[in-house]
């Protein structure tokens, strides 16, 4: 698949962090508005370099560092609002039709924004940057709850509150060591029984038990990242594989796995591209989506991620349709929007890409 038809590949992000996702340009020129003076570096391609470096230290607590400069930055409903838009276009202008773009609105309050005006903030700036790309993509925020304080439930009725605004659910988020999910239950059961939409973070830097909690107790919808289900997969020399129970009930329940292959390799959850489990786990009938996780911070984009699985694996036209459909298929998004982006956009772009010949060539770059 060469590159150019990577880039105009229709895609669709359910697992995209705001706060790892500035323009390094951005940042410093914030930086110098509000007077925040811990930077690496005021130069825009340092600065991209830097957090991409903190990034690859195979620790998740580590890689989790990288966001005070970012969230420093972002204390303002001003500096909220232009992030978020241009987080908007600079994921249409990588071709992703439908995005869920999560943040934690509890890290924004240090200027004194209450948490109503951090998420009216975000979303004026998430409709303006549909605006600006003329209606190419669709963008949803997503409320993250902090893993590690005890918002969670302040936050899961805040999602409720303004879920007719461009809110689409709830997610926790942080290190999962000593955090469990289960440990903000009431946050999952207030948005049970308001009939509110949630994913969990599990199965990165916690096994299959994570994500047993997550599913099983708490209730999630999908599974941010959830490559550690492995751990409940026998695979054989024969190249078969046996399912344990838990693995099993993912699969054919159609949990969605939110995949950020590039993430995975700088938090440790994989080695390298090639042995990277997703493709193992979609062989195996898993719901697979793909994800950037925090485009700054792991040096990336959708398309990029696209080309890692074209290299790694020879995925071509075909096997990324199957993700973009399973990602909407797995949006927060009611049924009908879901259908139309399925029949309008998605398959007919899709469609167009098969014409120009690149199935036939996917490994081509």
């Amino acid at each position: 698949m060469h590159l150019s038809d990577i880039l105009r590949a229709p895609k669709a992000v359910l697992h995209d962090h705001l706060d790892g996702g500035l323009r390094p340009a951005t940042i410093i020129e914030l930086a110098r508005e509000c007077g925040y003076r811990e930077l690496p570096t005021e130069d825009p391609a340092a600065l991209a370099t830097w957090f991409r470096d903190a990034a690859d230290s195979g620790s998740l607590e580590r890689y989790l560092e990288t966001f005070a400069h970012t969230c420093a930055v972002m204390q303002t409903p001003e500096a909220l609002e232009r992030i978020a838009a241009e987080c908007a276009e600079d994921l249409a202008a990588d071709g992703v039709v439908y995005a869920e773009v999560r943040y934690a609105p509890e890290q924004h309050l240090e200027r004194g924004l209450t948490l109503d005006e951090v998420v009216d903030a975000v979303n004026a700036g998430l409709r303006e940057g549909e605006r600006r790309t003329g209606g190419r993509i669709t963008v949803r925020a997503l409320l993250t709850g902090m893993r590690h304080t005890e918002r969670s439930l302040e936050i899961a009725e805040l999602t409720v509150a303004h879920r007719e605004r461009g809110v689409a659910g709830f997610d926790i988020a942080g290190g999962e060591i000593g955090n469990p999910p289960a440990r903000h239950l009431a946050a999952f059961q207030h948005l049970k029984r308001h009939n509110c939409h949630f994913t969990i973070h599990a199965g990165e830097a916690v096994g299959a038990e994570s994500i047993h909690e997550a599913v099983q107790i708490c209730g999630a919808e999908r599974i941010g990242h959830g490559v550690r289900i492995t751990d409940d997969i026998t695979v054989h020399d024969d190249g078969t594989a046996d399912l344990g129970h838990l693995a099993a009930y993912i699969r054919d329940n159609g949990i969605a796995l939110e995949v950020c292959p590039t993430s995975n390799l700088q938090t440790g959850a994989a080695k390298d591209y090639a042995t990277h489990p997703i493709d193992l786990l979609r062989r195996l009938g898993f719901r697979i989506t793909l994800n950037t996780d925090n485009r700054l911070v792991s040096g990336t984009t959708m398309s990029q991620e696209f080309q890692h699985m074209v290299d790694a694996f020879g995925y071509g036209t075909e096997v990324f349709e199957e993700f973009t459909v399973a990602a909407v298929e797995s949006a927060f998004l009611p049924l009908p929007e879901r259908r139309r982006l399925i029949d309008e956009v998605i398959r007919p772009g899709y469609a167009a890409l098969r014409e120009r010949g690149t199935v036939q060539d996917p490994g081509t770059v």
